[in-house]
């Protein structure tokens, strides 16, 4: 009977325990003098923060001369003699190369080649002793009017796309660098095999860095905002034709209990979603752990990741 009565105890204890080592974790509420489980969820957070947004076009293309100009001779003849080698600097008038149209038994004043153009000299198809006529180009010199980037906007994004629109350029060549760029001219017809819109995008190339056939990934900025309201795209949840957020209630005492927010969304772009209305700077939401919560649900914050994008 003893050993009966001890075993129940000790039962009873280990329940009590185990009861306690429960609350503790998930939280309790006392509610008519009896201990009511209350669920506390784990949860990931971050602050919604002010800065720009900007919503883009992403394209590529190859890097070209914005003007190019081949050389020819006004005589049939041999190529006696080249003024210029490829890289050089030219300027209009500059002679280029001479070509002797002399034939056996008959002597002639070599003929004079000189550049059309200002500019550097990119090709030099013409060689020493090479017999050439008018229709053989004797250099290509690229113009003094920079380097420009040729590219196709689907005819679906045509009506976001205008002159001088700013544009971020990046190349293999040089990682981690971007250069600036706008668009400074478009075509005023589409083409209907590919329904697609003819650009040119000016790049901007200080020190020369940029060379004519580079390969370069274009992103044509079609909206700008500054100072708005921004969160990561992950924390808003879209039910029932609503899109809402949690944010952090900081005034409850033990562990927060978060609120349902509705918010209208403006930009979505690279998993950053602009806030228009229903979240101000500085107020914490939950990024992570958000789908099983509802209005007034308790959590316990296990991390608290750093805001991203601030100004």
């Amino acid at each position: 009977m003893l050993t009966t009565v001890l075993t129940a105890v000790l039962g009873f204890s280990g329940c009590e325990r185990i009861k306690e080592t429960i609350m503790e974790t998930y939280g309790r509420t006392e509610v008519a003098g009896e201990v009511a489980q209350v669920s506390v969820y784990a949860v990931n957070t971050t602050f919604a923060v002010s800065g720009p947004i900007q919503d883009y076009l992403s394209l590529s293309g190859d890097i070209m001369a914005s003007s190019m100009v081949d050389t020819y001779s006004d005589a049939a003849g041999r190529v006696s003699r080249l003024h210029v080698s490829v890289g050089s600097r030219v300027r209009r008038g500059d002679p280029v190369a001479e070509v002797d149209p002399s034939r056996p038994g008959m002597e002639f004043i070599p003929s004079l080649v000189r550049a059309p153009v200002s500019g550097t000299v990119v090709a030099l198809p013409a060689q020493l002793g090479m017999t050439v006529s008018q229709a053989v180009p004797l250099a290509r010199i690229s113009g003094e009017g920079g380097l420009e980037i040729r590219l196709f906007v689907a005819e679906r994004f045509i009506s976001r796309i205008s002159l001088f629109q700013p544009c971020e350029i990046t190349l293999d060549a040089y990682p981690g660098e971007s250069f600036r760029g706008s668009i400074n001219e478009l075509s005023p017809t589409v083409d209907v095999a590919s329904r697609t819109m003819e650009i040119r995008v000016g790049v901007e190339n200080p020190g020369a860095r940029l060379k004519a056939g580079m390969f370069a990934k274009v992103r044509i900025i079609t909206e700008q905002k500054n100072n708005i309201v921004k969160i990561p795209a992950s924390a808003v949840i879209s039910r029932f034709g609503e899109q809402y957020v949690f944010v952090v209630d900081g005034d409850e005492a033990g562990n927060p209990v978060v609120r349902r927010r509705l918010i209208v969304p403006g930009i979505h772009i690279d998993g950053v979603m602009e806030i228009q209305q229903g979240l101000s700077a500085d107020e914490e939401i939950v990024v992570r752990g958000q789908t099983l919560l509802e209005d007034g649900s308790r959590v316990n914050i296990i991390e608290q990741i750093a805001p991203f994008g601030a100004n």
